[in-house]
């Protein structure tokens, strides 16, 4: 029979400080330089030690990218000045306490980091437009010294490789699981010198991660049936969910559910027909969805959407997991932030494993 609860040696760890605050204790012990990155997880992600400098090769981890280009770059000295073009790259920053190197940023709706927006009112990070208008007068008098880009921002960038300042490819988003995804901010500690900082900072979140996985797996090792989840609504030309090789599906396996779109086998978001995808999930215990909402997202909210969706087995049993976007900084930190993510859905797939847990990005909606 299934434990009701974590272990007291585990829950100690799993709701003590040492889990769910940031890592503040660990940049403290976390001093800089010298200490070797080796990459665990990440597929784009590959670190070389040679006499003229750290090589590093950077591809598109994405599985559905055949034969993806490389790019190897050789780092000979720290730097401290950076243009980033993504809320993700910003949240890197943002947890390994560097925020000061970020000297530009492109016209970043819905910034939470009250640091980053400060400098920006400061004039220390300035905004250089969007992709495909971007100011390059404002990216030359940043001075910076790399330009990290994304895989998913196409035009633009053309311009800006007129600056003849590096661009760093940083395509975390693309991969496949959550630690791996996280394991790019060792790619911001070898760009600034902070390597010790981030293989620290890393080694926490994955130990978090790593500890709050095994208890759920511990608590529901004899467990003939999980619950069962579905992903997504719909959106425009059909119901859009997570590939089952996603890093969400992932999430899903990891906090004790079964994915009921677990036979497709793509890595990132599906659109399929709205008929299809309703009739797999109608009976799923969960639903996890996402989106940009002003005000309070509720189940009336969902209903009013289409009104098919009050039919569901995850809507009747008021088993909706939903992550606000714009009240949340998800697009910021989620991304390095994966152990919290795998605690929203064991809160609320198993919230008897965490009963004084309070959900940071997914939760339950009235």
């Amino acid at each position: 029979m299934a434990s009701c609860s974590v272990t007291q040696d585990s829950e100690k760890i799993l709701l003590a400080d040492h889990l769910f605050h940031e890592h503040d204790s660990v940049l403290e012990r976390a001093g800089s330089y010298s200490e070797i990155v080796e990459i665990k997880y990440a597929k784009g992600l590959k670190v070389d030690y040679h006499q003229d400098g750290i090589h590093v090769t950077i591809s598109n981890p994405d599985p559905a990218v055949k034969n993806a280009p490389s790019e190897t770059f050789v780092i000979t000295k720290p730097a401290s000045r950076f243009i980033c073009t993504t809320a993700l790259q910003l949240g890197n920053f943002e947890t390994l306490g560097l925020e000061e190197y970020i000297v530009g940023t492109n016209s970043l709706r819905n910034v939470f980091s009250a640091r980053i927006v400060q400098q920006m009112e400061d004039g220390q990070t300035v905004t250089i437009g969007k992709e495909g208008n971007f100011d390059v007068e404002s990216v030359l008098a940043a001075r910076p010294d790399y330009i990290l880009v994304s895989a998913s921002k196409f035009g633009g960038f053309e311009a800006l490789k007129e600056c003849n300042i590096p661009l760093i490819p940083h395509h975390g988003y693309k991969e496949t699981h959550p630690l791996a995804q996280a394991e790019w901010i060792k790619l911001i500690g070898l760009l600034t010198g902070e390597t010790q900082r981030a293989n620290a900072v890393f080694a926490d979140i994955e130990q978090k991660y790593t500890v709050l996985k095994q208890e759920v797996e511990k608590a529901y090792a004899k467990k003939t049936k999980l619950p069962t989840v579905i992903s997504g609504r719909q959106l425009r030309n059909g119901w859009y969910f997570v590939g089952g090789n996603s890093y969400m599906a992932q999430l899903f396996k990891d906090a004790g559910a079964d994915y009921v779109m677990n036979d497709n086998k793509e890595s990132g978001g599906v659109t399929q027909d709205f008929e299809a995808v309703y009739a797999k999930g109608i009976n799923a215990d969960f639903w996890q969805t996402d989106g940009s909402f002003d005000g309070d997202f509720t189940l009336a909210t969902l209903a009013a959407e289409d009104e098919r969706y009050a039919a569901m087995n995850a809507y009747q049993k008021k088993n909706v997991v939903f992550c606000n976007l714009s009240k949340t900084p998800y697009r910021e930190l989620a991304g390095v932030q994966p152990h919290f993510l795998l605690a929203d859905f064991v809160k609320a797939f198993h919230p008897e494993l965490l009963p004084h847990y309070e959900p940071k990005y997914y939760k339950i909606i009235k």
